[in-house]
């Protein structure tokens, strides 16, 4: 779920090569505005409301992992 998200926002993007714990906004070279895109697709996938105190916990593939929960991601 989550590559394919990151896919349709960066779909330029070699996610394959994207470390777990690289800052995905560095990696995939995400603006703001793409990496707010990328969070409200993870509610809108997930149902689970996203604070955005919990932003940061969102910047790499480890952290999307783990802030899920490992559901499906």
């Amino acid at each position: 779920m989550v590559a394919e998200i990151l896919a349709g926002i960066a779909p330029e993007a070699e996610l394959s090569a994207v470390a777990g714990d690289a800052d995905l906004r560095e990696a995939l070279d995400l603006d703001s505005m793409d990496f707010l895109n990328f969070v409200a697709a993870l509610h809108e996938r997930t149902g689970r409301p996203i604070p955005e105190a919990d932003y940061p916990k969102l910047s790499t593939l480890d952290g999307v992992v783990a802030y899920l929960g490992g559901t499906d991601a």
